[in-house]
C-alpha cells in the first residue's frame, strides 16, 4: 500500500513537473522572470530600423557606454539634438513642403514632425525622455556589457535583429541557461561569432555572475 502510494505520487510530480516544462516553452505560459517578446510603446515613437539600419547608426554612438562601463546606458536628448537640430522631419514631408511652397510662390515653412515635437519640448523643458526599460536582469544577476563588448559579442547576439525593428523587442529570454550555453559554445568553438578562432574563456562559474 506504501509502496503504490509513493509511486503515485512519484508519477504525479513527474506530470507536474513535465507539465511546467511544457507550459515555460509556450507563448502564453512562461517561468517567472521570462519577458521574452516584451515591447512596450515607448514615448517617443523612435525607429531602430531606421536610424539603425536605413541610416546605419552605429549602436555606441548612441548607446555610448556601453564599452567602458557595466551598463551600455539610454542616449540623453542631447545626442538626439546631434542630428535633431537640423532634421526636424521625415524627407518626405520636408520635399513634399518645398514642392508645395514652389507652386504657392512662397517661402517653405519650418515643418516639425509630431514625434519630433515631444523631443523639443523635452529639451524646452530641460527634461530626459521617460523610456521604457526592455532588457532587465534580475537583482541577483550581474552582467557587464563591457568584457562582452571588447570581445567583440556582436549587440545582436543578445538584443537580436535590432537594425530591422520598428519598436524594439526583447528576443532572448536572457535565462541563466540561455547565456550558460553561449559562453560554452564559445570556449567550445573559439570566440563571437562562432568559428572565429579566437581563443577565448568565457566563464561558467557561478561566482562570475552571482556574488
Amino acid at each position: 500500500m506504501i509502496q503504490s502510494r509513493v509511486l503515485t505520487i512519484v508519477l504525479g510530480v513527474a506530470v507536474l513537473f513535465s507539465g511546467v516544462l511544457l507550459a515555460s516553452r509556450s507563448a502564453m505560459f512562461r517561468l517567472p522572470g521570462n519577458h521574452q517578446g516584451y515591447e512596450p510603446v515607448q514615448p517617443i515613437a523612435y525607429s531602430h530600423r531606421l536610424h539603425a539600419g536605413e541610416l546605419q547608426i552605429q549602436c555606441q554612438y548612441c548607446h555610448f557606454g556601453a564599452d567602458k562601463s557595466r551598463n551600455a546606458g539610454i542616449p540623453p536628448v542631447s545626442v538626439c539634438m546631434n542630428c535633431h537640430k537640423f532634421v526636424t522631419a521625415p524627407l518626405g514631408a520636408i520635399r513634399a513642403e518645398d514642392e508645395l511652397a514652389q507652386k504657392e510662390k512662397r517661402a517653405p515653412r519650418p515643418i516639425v514632425s509630431a514625434e519630433l515635437r515631444k523631443l523639443y519640448d523635452a529639451v524646452a523643458q530641460d527634461r530626459p525622455i521617460a523610456w521604457n526599460r526592455i532588457h532587465s536582469l534580475p537583482d541577483f544577476a550581474y552582467f557587464d556589457h563591457r568584457p562582452h563588448v571588447n570581445a567583440s559579442v556582436a549587440c545582436q547576439q543578445c538584443h537580436g535583429p535590432v537594425e530591422s525593428m520598428e519598436r524594439v523587442r526583447q528576443v532572448s529570454d536572457l535565462s541563466m541557461g540561455w547565456c550558460v550555453n553561449c559562453h560554452r559554445e564559445a570556449n567550445r568553438t573559439g570566440g563571437v561569432p562562432s568559428g572565429s578562432g579566437r581563443r577565448v574563456n568565457a566563464s561558467t562559474n557561478c561566482s562570475t555572475c552571482h556574488y
